[in-house]
């Protein structure tokens, strides 16, 4: 159909009016590159836009469907619409070849048929071929036969013998011919020849062909020709070449010329896969008559074959304790070649520790030659080369790989001879202190070392409470936190096994130094700090130079190093400027001399600090009093006095108390001397020398509540404590009052009841309080005067203290003359 012909009536098919179809948007959607088809929105007319040729689209379907859709816009539709293109009868049958030759020999029997190629039409159905005619002649005939399909194919049968003398070329032609309306055809030319009978055979020259080749030859090369002839005449004459009687091999090796009878190699010679060659080699004419001669090739040898090694091995690896001549593999030379050229010798890496034995033919076994070490060299690659006898000779190598197998011949041995290892006190416990290493050369599991900790006690406690090492690292870890303080480094060993059969091992010691915290406060010795909150007391008198040495503070940390350095400094004083405190020594001393404005009671507040890093630190309290002598202490006790507690009234008690108490204090002195001084002159021991209070230095202290008067440097100090059963004396040998000094010192156990008894010629003095708060104080004086003074005292503070503070009793310190000096006594 022309190009514009209507197709068909979209309105009409669709049941839509034309207005209706021109408002809704209507379009084609062509699912091919190609539009063959338009339409016309105001008709709703589907009209083809170029010519169709179906036998193009199509080929030789039967049925030729061209598919699109049609897209109403406003109804969001899509219509299948399918257009069937029609055959019509516009090709002619065409054969593929306009001329057909055949060939045929005068002796080709009647009735032989030839098959003809048949013609082809585009077109279908009854327009597609339908028959075929054949031009009239005596001798062929057509036969026209129909496949499975429909489809026609034509024969060309020999109805009488060909006689080429009479006729040699016949010309035939044949028609196909198809059934449309009007019929159409196509022809082609059919050519016979008729060929010679051929009656002679190809003869060769010679039966038997042999020829010596290289193995190295290169492909393509010419190695002999063979020629036939034919008596014949023309073409009956011309004779083919071929290879008969070829194995598999030889035929992808050797190539015959068909025309000339050039024997040549296409492929690779090889000695050693054939060393001859034989075949046979036909003549043929075109008659199909044959002739055969033998051909026979050898092929000559060359060294082109490296020897081959083959390695069987005996065992995985060999132990290092193996003695020599221990086999190891066995080997196997073997070349290719012949002769010469396959007569091979081998050897292997020199220097090593073994040698090649032969065994027979062409095996050789590898052995070991000395005594291994697989500590020193674990395996060895052994290279071994054979080299053949030819020209020139050929080298093949194999290296193989010699493995040691291990023995546990080596103990584990650690990376230093002895550890020092650091660690802080106050560690946290498990702490890491450090990962000791010992090393086993052996492989395997006699390399594998596990630790262990040998060792007695640390302070009478078992090293394992106190150190564990990991048994497959060897970290050492600490079980508790060490104190300096209590000791200060740990020896133990640590031993190394390792896992062999039997195990060896070996120990090292390990030496583990305990690093110092700065973890302890100084600890204040002088003054010594008391249980009921008083604060020490010493005298100076007022009569002191500047530099007087009034007391010392003494104090220690149990910290070592520039932890344990201590300074003292005052930290807080009453009168400023009035003492100074030894930054190194703790001595307390004047500064400038007393006025009379400078109060009676000095309080002295001493920071005692140590040299750690942050520093730690404790104060001492000392109280000063500035007094000449004793009755002066006396006059002023209620001076002294200091309230150590705001909301307490018990020091105002005491100060009413001894001024109520002084006068029958002094009058029960008197008598107590009196009875002493007669009983002392019964005793041979008393010493004639006159005890004066006027003789006595003004540097001890009596006190009461917090408050204590100095007396001289020989003095005896009690302490007693409350709810103890253990009470002190210290007994001073210096004549330094300022100074503490060693001290002996005596523990009392047992509280009695109060009794006094005085024994002539010893000057023993006991004093003795019933009740729960009881403390027993055996001195000795020489002084009996000094010694009711401080029975007095005692009594008055055990009398006046309140009844929920300790017990309260100030040691007192007395001495004789100058010219009788006093020596300490025994308690």
């Amino acid at each position: 159909m022309q190009k514009g012909s209507f197709v068909g009536n979209i309105i009409k098919d669709l049941g839509l009016d034309t207005k209706e179809f021109s408002d809704r948007g209507v379009r084609i959607v062509s699912r091919g590159k190609r539009q063959y088809f338009a339409l016309n929105v105001k008709s709703g007319y589907l009209y083809s836009t170029e010519r169709i040729d179906r036998d193009q689209i199509c080929g030789q379907m039967e049925k030729c469907l061209l598919n699109f859709e049609v897209l109403v816009k406003d109804k969001a539709k899509l219509f299948a619409v399918e257009v069937e293109i029609t055959d019509i009868n516009d090709n002619e049958p065409r054969f593929q070849e306009d001329e057909l030759e055949f060939r045929i020999s005068e002796l080709v029997a009647v009735g032989t048929r030839y098959f003809l190629e048949g013609a082809q039409d585009p077109d279908v159905g009854i327009n597609s071929v339908q028959g075929y005619n054949l031009s009239s002649n005596k001798h062929f005939s057509l036969d026209v036969q129909t496949g499975a399909h429909g489809d026609k194919y034509a024969e060309l049968v020999l109805e009488k013998s060909l006689d080429r003398e009479e006729q040699d070329v016949h010309d035939l032609i044949l028609t196909a011919t198809d059934g449309g309306d009007p019929v159409r055809s196509g022809t082609a030319q059919i050519r016979v020849i008729v060929l010679d009978a051929n009656d002679n055979a190809p003869v060769f020259s010679q039966p038997v062909y042999k020829v010596s080749v290289l193995e190295n030859v290169p492909v393509g090369s010419l190695l002999l020709t063979v020629n036939a002839t034919d008596p014949d005449e023309a073409i009956n004459s011309e004779v083919t070449y071929s290879l008969r009687k070829m194995k598999d091999k030889a035929s992808q090796i050797f190539q015959v010329d068909s025309k000339t009878g050039e024997i040549s190699t296409v492929g690779n010679l090889d000695y050693e896969e054939a060393a001859s060659y034989e075949m046979e080699v036909q003549a043929k004419d075109v008659g199909d008559l044959t002739a055969r001669s033998k051909v026979l090739i050898a092929v000559i040898d060359i060294n082109d074959n490296e020897p081959q090694i083959t390695v069987t091995s005996v065992t995985n690896s060999v132990s290092e304790d193996s003695p020599p001549g221990t086999v190891i593999v066995f080997i196997h030379l073997h070349d290719l070649d012949s002769g010469e050229n396959g007569d091979v010798i081998c050897s292997i890496t020199p220097n090593l520790p073994f040698r090649l034995q032969k065994s027979f033919d062409n095996y050789y076994s590898l052995v070991t030659d000395r005594a291994l070490d697989r500590e020193r060299v674990s395996d060895y690659n052994v290279t071994i080369t054979a080299t053949d006898r030819g020209t020139p000779p050929l080298p093949s190598t194999t290296t193989i790989l010699v493995q040691l197998s291990d023995i546990n011949d080596n103990a584990p041995i650690f990376n230093q001879t002895s550890y020092t290892l650091y660690i802080t006190e106050n560690n946290p416990r498990g702490a890491s202190v450090c990962s000791l290493k010992a090393n086993d050369p052996d492989s395997g599991e006699n390399a594998r070392v596990t630790y262990s900790i040998t060792g007695t006690q640390i302070q009478e406690a078992p090293l394992s409470s106190s150190i564990s090492i990991n048994s497959e690292t060897g970290a050492l870890y600490a079980l508790r936190s060490f104190d300096y303080e209590q000791f200060r480094e740990i020896r133990f060993q640590v031993q190394a096994q390792d896992g062999g059969s039997p195990p060896l091992s070996s120990n090292v010691s390990v030496t583990l130094f305990i690093l110092d915290q700065n973890d302890n406060s100084p600890h204040i010795l002088h003054p010594s700090f008391p249980t009921d909150g008083s604060t020490g007391v010493e005298l100076a008198p007022r009569s002191s130079e500047p530099g007087y040495l009034v007391t010392k503070v003494v104090a220690v940390d149990a910290d070592s190093g520039q932890n344990a350095w201590l300074s003292y400094q005052l930290l807080k004083a009453t009168e400023p400027g009035l003492f100074s405190v030894g930054l190194h020594s703790g001595e307390i001393r004047t500064a400038r001399s007393f006025v009379d404005k400078d109060a009676l009671k000095q309080s002295l507040v001493v920071l005692v600090k140590d040299n750690g890093r942050p520093p730690l630190s404790a104060t001492a309290t000392v109280t000063v009093v500035v007094a000449d002598s004793i009755p002066e202490i006396l006059s002023d006790l209620s001076s002294l006095s200091a309230p150590a507690d705001p909301q307490s009234s018990l020091t105002l008690y005491l100060v009413i108390a001894v001024a109520s108490v002084s006068c029958l204090f002094f009058t029960f002195i008197l008598v107590l001397l009196a009875l002493r001084l007669r009983r002392w002159r019964n005793s041979q021991l008393f010493d004639s020398s006159s005890v004066t209070f006027s003789g006595v230095p003004v540097s001890q202290f009596v006190g009461i509540d917090g408050v204590r008067a100095f007396l001289h440097s020989y003095s005896h100090e009690g302490s007693l404590t409350t709810n103890s059963r253990k009470s002190q004396f210290n007994f001073p040998k210096s004549n330094y009052s300022n100074t503490l000094t060693s001290q002996q010192t005596c523990e009392i156990k047992d509280p009695v009841s109060i009794s006094a008894d005085l024994k002539s010629g010893e000057g023993e003095q006991k004093f003795v309080q019933d009740g729960p708060r009881n403390a027993l104080i055996q001195t000795n004086f020489r002084c009996p005067l000094c010694t009711y003074i401080q029975a007095f005292i005692i009594s008055l503070e055990l009398q006046f203290s309140d009844r929920d503070s300790e017990c309260r009793c100030w040691p007192i310190r007395c001495g004789a003359a100058a010219e009788d000096p006093l020596e300490p006594a025994a308690v």
